[in-house]
């Protein structure tokens, strides 16, 4: 029995489920029974009946699926799996812009700790934030922790200010215009895809801008046949998967996101076995942290 049987098997036994993320590596992506960008993972996991979440993801995903089943366990392949943005806010922070401006609205991206998700309004994703800042009362937004997300969400809707620290995700602020440029120069009929976690200055060359769902359903449903994917590498195996006949390029410098490369498939054999690293959220703030996810997926429907 090879170890992909071995999971199948235990999944069955222990009435668990797998969930991944998009950036995780391809023979994760292949045994998960759901794959997906934040967004999706989280309407999935407040719906999800089995009795065991196998998370393939960094630590604030798991956190976030406790929180929306706190009578499941949570467990992750490996309780090291960290985001450096999740943890790029403080409530010093917070509290001084609130001082500032006195109807702000805290909008929380949800690559952040529980926490810090406690300190906020609501959380957002990649897919959701503008038409939830949209359709916030407040005309002042505090986005935290990401500020080039933020800067997107700002040219979106102008008639907000959009307040940002100077949060980032390591991996997309590290995607440089001259490699994009490079593609573009080698391949012109190439269609740009952008997640909104890169700097401004790649923001601009963009055809696309999206989370990684929503690059994967534009490049399936274009008729181009060549693309330049400013996002981790993980993506390319679901892009690769839905268009077979089509050609992706990611920047020399290949985005890698070292925290969802710890995933791997004997971790997961290893956690269904022993349920070791199982995610918890402190009582201290579990309460006001959901109650932004919950805000989140009520405003999003």
């Amino acid at each position: 029995m090879d170890i992909k049987e071995k999971i199948n098997l235990l999944k069955q036994e222990k009435d668990a489920v797998i969930l991944a993320h998009y950036y995780v590596d391809d023979n994760v992506q292949e045994i998960a029974d759901y794959i997906g960008d934040s967004f999706y993972l989280s309407k999935i996991a407040s719906t999800i009946q089995n009795k065991i979440i196998v998370y393939c993801g960094v630590s604030f995903m798991g956190e976030s699926a406790v929180l929306l089943n706190p009578n499941k366990k949570v467990i992750m392949p490996d309780k090291n799996a960290d985001c450096p943005m999740a943890h790029m806010v403080t409530k010093e922070q917070i509290d001084e812009v609130k001082q500032k401006y006195e109807d702000v609205a805290v909008v929380c991206y949800i690559n952040s700790t529980a926490q810090i998700k406690s300190w906020s309004d609501v959380v957002v994703t990649s897919a959701n934030a503008v038409k939830i800042v949209k359709n916030l009362p407040n005309k002042n937004i505090l986005f935290i922790p990401d500020k080039n997300l933020g800067y997107y969400v700002s040219k979106q809707i102008p008639e907000k200010n959009i307040i940002t620290l100077n949060g980032y995700c390591p991996i997309h602020q590290n995607i440089s215009v001259e490699d994009i440029k490079e593609l573009k120069t080698k391949y012109p009929s190439a269609k740009i895809l952008v997640h909104p976690e890169c700097d401004k200055s790649i923001l601009a060359l963009a055809d696309c801008i999206g989370s990684t769902t929503k690059i994967i359903d534009y490049a399936t449903n274009s008729e181009n046949k060549d693309f330049i994917i400013a996002t981790e590498i993980g993506v390319k195996y679901q892009l690769q998967k839905q268009n077979p006949n089509k050609n992706f390029y990611f920047p020399t410098h290949t985005p890698i996101c070292d925290g969802m490369k710890l995933i791997t498939l004997e971790k997961i054999l290893n956690v269904l076995e022993t349920e070791e690293n199982q995610m918890s959220v402190s009582d201290d703030f579990s309460n006001k942290a959901k109650i932004t996810l919950d805000r989140m997926i009520e405003l999003s429907k």
